[in-house]
């Protein structure tokens, strides 16, 4: 159970923010004796996967940070975010995922489902991001972007640490997360619809 719940934080995390869990999931497999990824996701623990995983973090940040392109950027990641998710939550929850040698044996296998799960879960979190923004920024005349994007990082870092180490207080952490989105968005809404 805990494993579906470390799986399912890490997931909504990369839905924020793709880079900030997996490389969050890489330093503590690096790191820490307590978290131990499977074989096959043990790629993230490589130091060149975690300078890439840096530097695309970096570019994401300030590109999250500035209206308009924030926007653009969240088109880009529609596929990175939900990749991202399926392999957070593949590894979260510490699924024996098969190396794709050989498709079939894959999708006869049930090891597609924790990644189709996390896929799922990110793209849910990236969709309503994604919707979010836009409304935001007309409502704020883009200043709300950076101040956003700020809380969007920082609740995809403790997601992914809650995730981790206490995963029924991530999983509580991302009922508030969600919470808290919908109110916002519903309040642009309603200032934007305001006669002038």
């Amino acid at each position: 159970m805990f494993e579906v719940l470390t799986g399912s934080g890490l997931a909504v995390a990369a839905g924020l923010n793709a880079y900030i869990p997996l490389l969050i999931l890489g330093l503590a497999g690096r790191v820490f004796d307590f978290v131990e990824l499977p074989a096959v996701w043990a790629w993230l623990e490589n130091p060149w996967v975690i300078a890439v995983l840096g530097v695309l973090l970096v570019l994401e940040v300030i590109a999250d940070k500035v209206p308009v392109v924030d926007s653009v950027n969240d088109w880009i990641q529609t596929i990175v975010r939900p990749a991202a998710g399926g392999i957070a939550f593949g590894t979260g929850s510490a699924s024996e995922t098969a190396v794709v040698t050989d498709p079939a044996s894959f999708f006869t296998s049930d090891a597609w489902v924790p990644v189709v799960i996390g896929i799922i879960l990110a793209f849910g979190t990236h969709a309503t991001k994604m919707a979010a923004r836009p409304v935001l920024n007309a409502a704020t005349a883009g200043a709300a972007a950076p101040v956003v994007s700020a809380a969007e990082d920082i609740s995809s870092v403790l997601l992914s640490l809650m995730a981790l180490i206490v995963p029924v207080i991530g999983t509580l952490a991302l009922i508030g997360l969600i919470a808290w989105l919908v109110m916002r968005v519903r309040r642009a809404r309603r200032t934007t619809k305001r006669p002038a």
